[in-house]
């Protein structure tokens, strides 16, 4: 049988330009949708390399519990010592923002200070000690889910008992520093094979759904090219000449955590300290940031991952 890549995942939009690559190069492959299956723990899996790319935002595609099956799939793969690229420990960090900041603080990459909590009562009580305003986010997360400001904790306590309140689907709710930046942009770092490939540049001024993917499937607010005369600027611009601080620790967090392949948001306060703030182990690419660059970040998932097999 010939060896193939499998590609683990949950939403045909995102691997469709993956796959269009594999074609490209004359890659075999074979796409394991995780909406549903089943395994035989007895049987050894195929021959071949397996690329995860789980999201933790999947429950809002409906694919609910679709991390958990992936987590079976994966133990499979490495029970049988398959290679396996963004592992089973990738996932982890891919549906817990809480697992992400310990392990980036282990090498020394700033993160903001953060509370997670459990309960409502929990949530208010946390926020108790922040002096100035916070955000909230959800501990499993994605497209900027369950992000909100708050300027006071009688804000918060309004929003907490209102209907609009919008509970983590892990039930842990992050309270964290807000850290304002000079400019309304972060920037997030692709890396390809645990090494930096490039970084672009997200404008924030319309929100924090920042996946690149969804840029042009949710409206004109996010699309990231607009003929308004006031915004000039595209969403995402891949910025040229970027030198990333700290990239040997990034780099040695990637390594260290079985993370071949991640986008890593970073934002820098008015004081230019640099903070990381979430780790996308399932990354995407804005097909116009990529196409002005001259840079393609599936094309180099493809090349690597046709070196591997």
């Amino acid at each position: 049988m010939t060896k193939k890549i499998y590609v683990i995942h949950e939403n045909s939009e995102w691997t469709t330009p993956l796959f269009q690559r594999f074609e490209e190069f004359g890659l075999p492959y074979e796409d394991w949708h995780m909406a549903k299956g089943h395994i035989d723990l007895t049987k050894a899996p195929p021959e071949g390399i397996f690329y995860n790319r789980m999201s933790a935002s999947s429950h809002t595609r409906g694919h609910r519990y679709a991390p958990e099956y992936t987590s079976a799939v994966l133990a499979w793969l490495e029970s049988y010592g398959r290679k396996v690229f963004n592992n089973s420990r990738a996932l982890q960090l891919e549906i817990s923002k809480v697992v992400q900041y310990t392990a980036l603080k282990a090498f020394d990459i700033p993160v903001p200070r953060t509370i997670a909590a459990y309960g409502k009562e929990e949530l208010l009580k946390a926020a108790k000690s922040f002096d100035g305003p916070f955000i909230t986010k959800h501990n499993r997360a994605g497209k900027g889910l369950g992000v909100q400001l708050f300027q006071t904790q009688a804000a918060l306590e309004t929003y907490v008992n209102s209907s609009a309140f919008d509970e983590s689907i892990d039930g842990i709710t992050l309270l964290q520093d807000y850290i304002e930046a000079p400019e309304s942009y972060i920037v997030r770092c692709e890396f390809i094979g645990g090494k930096f490939l490039y970084a672009v540049r997200v404008d924030t001024s319309e929100g924090f759904e920042l996946c690149p993917a969804d840029a042009c499937q949710i409206g004109d607010q996010f699309c990231p090219i607009t003929e308004q005369p006031e915004k000039p600027e595209p969403k995402f611009k891949i910025l040229k000449d970027f030198t990333l601080p700290l990239q040997d620790n990034y780099e040695a967090f990637l390594k260290a955590n079985n993370i071949t392949f991640a986008g890593i948001e970073i934002i820098t306060d008015k004081n230019a300290q640099v903070y990381a703030y979430d780790v996308n182990t399932n990354t995407n690419y804005n097909r116009e940031a990529e196409e002005t660059a001259g840079i393609y970040g599936m094309k180099a998932i493809a090349e690597f991952l046709g070196s591997e097999l």
